[in-house]
């Protein structure tokens, strides 16, 4: 079997040098998301072949994840579908883009059901779009910064040691608003806001707060995910502040997303509600992602 470890601080330079080698656009492709949900998804790593491997998951079902480095993939995939059967597992491989599907089915001609789920797909926008908002489709959106901004007492700070834990205990408030020890998926993103938080640094996580009247009432964090791609990882903002949430959306996109050419904002996970907010700012990509399971009878 191949020796998966839990993900730690100290694998983020062999993971980031195999992460920038695929140059992959989907969010699972980056060591801080994979860090700060750990404790959520229980994700292991392995370095196979030149390859960043992770094996996901609690309970009975575990899947792998699209090998991220250059070179020769295929006895990469081999060596995960023969852990998996060491393991006595169904093998799956998930997060796969829609080329690297294509090539997995050249590479395993009618081996695995190769599928995709909406919920998974990445919304991805052109971030000149997105700094400018400009267009009659975004015309809403500008409307709504205006009603904010007509209390000119406000700013924008990046986030850093200074005022971190003051923005932590925004996100506790937001928190209290949604009741989110009722809901499994908000204790969830709870887990992974606090560990975003407690290794910032460390992560090279890039954040913004705005502030207004003095209070902070929105805040965003991300980082650069490849080479034309910035990633936003969790936006929270008061949801009865007319414009709080547009605005830094826009705002976190001019001070930290120029140099590139898009922002990956996640998936929707099915969600409705979360679906229609994302497409209310009309992605460039919808980045589809597929899984893979081996087929019965190659088990």
């Amino acid at each position: 079997m191949i020796k998966f470890q839990e993900i730690d601080l100290k694998d983020r330079e062999w993971i980031d040098a195999c992460l920038k080698e695929a140059d992959l656009r989907g969010c699972e492709y980056s060591f801080a998301n994979n860090f700060i949900w750990r404790r959520v998804y229980g994700p292991q790593v392995a370095l196979v072949e030149g390859f960043y491997c992770t094996r996901n998951g609690k309970g009975e079902e575990k899947a792998y994840s699209y090998p991220a480095g250059k070179g020769d993939i295929k006895p990469v995939i081999e060596a995960l579908v023969q852990d998996a059967k060491d393991r006595g597992e169904v093998f799956i491989l998930r997060g796969i883009p829609e080329d690297k599907a294509e090539e997995l089915e050249e590479l395993f001609p009618g081996k695995f059901d190769i599928k995709t789920d909406r919920g998974d797909s990445d919304y991805i926008y052109s971030v000149e779009k997105m700094a400018s908002l400009a267009g009659k489709k975004l015309h809403g959106k500008r409307n709504h910064i205006a009603r904010f901004k007509d209390n000119p007492n406000w700013i924008f700070e990046e986030i850093t040691k200074e005022n971190i834990e003051e923005v932590f205990e925004m996100n506790l408030k937001w928190c209290k608003l949604y009741e989110h020890l009722q809901d499994e998926s908000l204790e969830h993103e709870l887990c992974a806001v606090k560990e975003a938080f407690a290794h910032f640094e460390e992560l090279g996580l890039k954040g913004g707060c705005i502030r207004r009247d003095g209070e902070i009432v929105a805040y965003s964090i991300g980082e650069p995910l490849n080479s034309d791609t910035f990633v936003i990882h969790i936006e929270k903002a008061f949801p009865d502040i007319q414009g709080a949430y547009p605005m830094i959306n826009q705002q976190f996109v001019q001070h930290f997303c120029m140099d590139y050419a898009y922002v990956n904002r996640e998936e929707d996970l099915g969600d409705e509600g979360l679906r229609r907010a994302k497409l209310s700012y009309y992605p460039e990509i919808i980045y589809d992602k597929y899984t893979a399971t081996l087929k019965e009878e190659q088990q």
